[in-house]
């Protein structure tokens, strides 16, 4: 795939518009052009444990964070006319609709591939978190489940696979 925008999101808590933290990476015509990471007031600002085991962060860190409407209105230029990207696209599209929906926003209709899916066609066997599949495609995944290295991973896998 030459051209894409690989999206990640993380969430405060098991509801789907608590994403609060985006990591994207843009690729036009195979090669990389632009990255864009931010922090997000969830909603609802709410934290538990275990997405905090997760990711690391905490309310402190996104107090002062801006809403998504705002950050979506930096990302929404820059992926203009590509297609979206994740790895495991049931969990980041629907935090994507999710949130729109949250703030009462028109959903683009983006397209929307999933790595994970052509992982599992590519490779049936074993395990196909987005660190291993992204080893086996060339990439060495540091600091997982930070939005931004998460995005760059799934596009070094859909660079191989997709």
């Amino acid at each position: 795939m030459e051209n894409f925008a690989a999206i990640d999101f993380e969430t405060a808590n098991n509801q789907r518009t608590s994403v609060c933290s985006v990591g994207v990476v843009i690729y036009r015509n195979g090669i990389q052009v632009d990255q864009f990471y931010s922090l997000i007031k969830p909603e609802p600002e709410v934290y538990n444990y275990f997405c905090t085991q997760v990711h690391g962060l905490t309310e402190a860190d996104t107090q002062s964070a801006p809403l998504f409407p705002e950050v979506w209105a930096e990302i929404a230029p820059r992926i203009e006319g590509l297609p979206l990207v994740a790895h495991n696209k049931a969990f980041d599209e629907s935090c994507l609709k999710a949130v729109f929906r949250c703030y009462q926003m028109d959903y683009p209709d983006y397209p929307f591939y999933c790595t994970l899916a052509r992982s599992r066609q590519v490779w049936p066997e074993g395990s196909h978190t987005l660190d291993l599949i992204a080893a086996r495609c060339g990439y060495d995944l540091q600091n997982h489940h930070h939005a931004l290295a998460d995005a760059e991973a799934c596009a070094a896998i859909a660079r191989e696979i997709l």
